[in-house]
């Protein structure tokens, strides 16, 4: 057997890899999976994707042919195309794994993995039985955070093992900068006024209302000078509900939606304060990556948010749905610099000591030599 087939064949399933944090993950496994170790393919059920620009050199990319309704009973082409890349792991993520499971079990693939990075919430009873059903022809289920593994115990059969491996990001990029006014500038935003950012899909489940609600409330309370404003980048269905929140809480100059940002590591040091207000998540990665590049975090308490800030930065954390805990801590913080730069620096060292994305490729490489037990 050569060199070349003693590497483990990993075929990474995705939706597409247009744009968030799930989309960064699979091209960070595809960059620094051990080239020595593993031929990664990367295969995208829709399109490849923003995330993809640049890849091909660190894995083959694919796109799958149509797949009609009726692929749900028989993804035959699916099937097809897993027998000619001849995998012995499909790691399938978020959206695509009912079909991919299906598929690699009818193509023989020895290891099936899914990793699950959210949950909708509430979850569906068509949801739950879609997911059992793909459950008995995985392997392995990862889950990104410890709270979404417990929830996931529900949903799948006994025989599929759940493994948590938490969700990382290269500290050695999103590291404290030095400010610029470069973004202040484009935005108009002045000088003295602390900055609020959150990086995110524009999904509902973000709570959108609860966050300009939240921001309504701050800058009326606001004791003196410029008052907090709030950046948004991201895409998604909510944008034209968040202009229309903008009127309702009279925000308009205060909130500056900015769209997908290709560099975010350049807009995290704008930010004094990072936020979600989140009703679910699983680990988010643009919470993250901001909090390695310095910047404080004020999140719900949902999902991997608690398991991210730890013990020192739990104050930080905010019941879901409650506008005014948000408004408050977000005072808290913003009106004492000492207190500001204390949580900063506690973020920092959060995310280097337990969350870098070494420690996330070295657990998934070892999850697929355990489990093809290829050395």
């Amino acid at each position: 057997m050569s060199a070349e087939r003693r590497r483990i064949r990993i075929v990474q399933t995705v939706l597409d890899l247009e744009a968030g944090g799930l989309e960064r993950i699979v091209a960070d496994l595809a960059r620094r999976l051990e080239p020595a170790r593993f031929d990664v393919h990367v295969l995208a059920l829709r399109f490849l994707g923003r995330h993809a620009e640049g890849l091909e050199t660190h894995a083959t990319l694919h796109v799958a042919p149509p797949l009609p309704p009726w692929t749900m009973l028989w993804p035959r082409r699916l099937a097809r195309l897993f027998r000619s890349i001849a995998p012995d792991v499909v790691h399938s993520h978020s959206g695509a794994w009912y079909k991919s499971a299906l598929a690699a079990h009818s193509a023989g693939v020895p290891g099936m993995v899914h990793t699950e990075h959210g949950r909708p919430d509430p979850d569906s009873w068509q949801g739950r039985a879609v997911e059992y059903v793909a459950s008995r022809k995985t392997d392995v289920l990862v889950a990104v955070s410890a709270n979404l593994g417990e929830r996931m115990v529900d949903h799948i059969s006994s025989r599929c093992r759940i493994d948590v491996i938490l969700n990382g990001v290269d500290t050695d990029r999103f590291v404290p900068a030095r400010r610029t006014a470069a973004w202040r500038d484009a935005l108009g935003v002045a000088a003295d006024a602390r900055v609020i950012g959150c990086v995110s899909r524009l999904d509902p489940i973000k709570d959108f209302p609860m966050l300009l609600e939240a921001l309504a409330i701050l800058r009326r309370e606001w004791p003196a000078g410029a008052p907090p404003v709030l950046v948004i980048a991201g895409e998604g269905p909510e944008q034209d509900n968040i202009e229309t929140l903008k009127k309702h809480f009279a925000l308009e100059g205060a909130v500056h939606c900015i769209g997908w940002v290709a560099e975010p590591v350049d807009l995290y040091p704008v930010f004094d304060v990072f936020t979600l207000s989140s009703r679910s998540e699983g680990t988010s990665i643009a919470l993250l990556e901001a909090m390695s590049c310095g910047v404080c975090p004020v999140v719900t308490a949902v999902g991997g948010n608690p398991a991210v800030l730890g013990r020192a930065l739990a104050p930080l954390l905010v019941p879901s749905g409650d506008a005014r805990a948000l408004a408050d801590r977000w005072r808290e913080v913003l009106a004492n610099s000492d207190v500001l730069a204390a949580h900063s620096a506690n973020a920092r060292a959060r995310v280097v000591s337990e969350f870098s994305l070494t420690a996330m490729v070295a657990r998934h490489e070892a999850l697929y030599e355990r489990l093809t037990a290829i050395g």
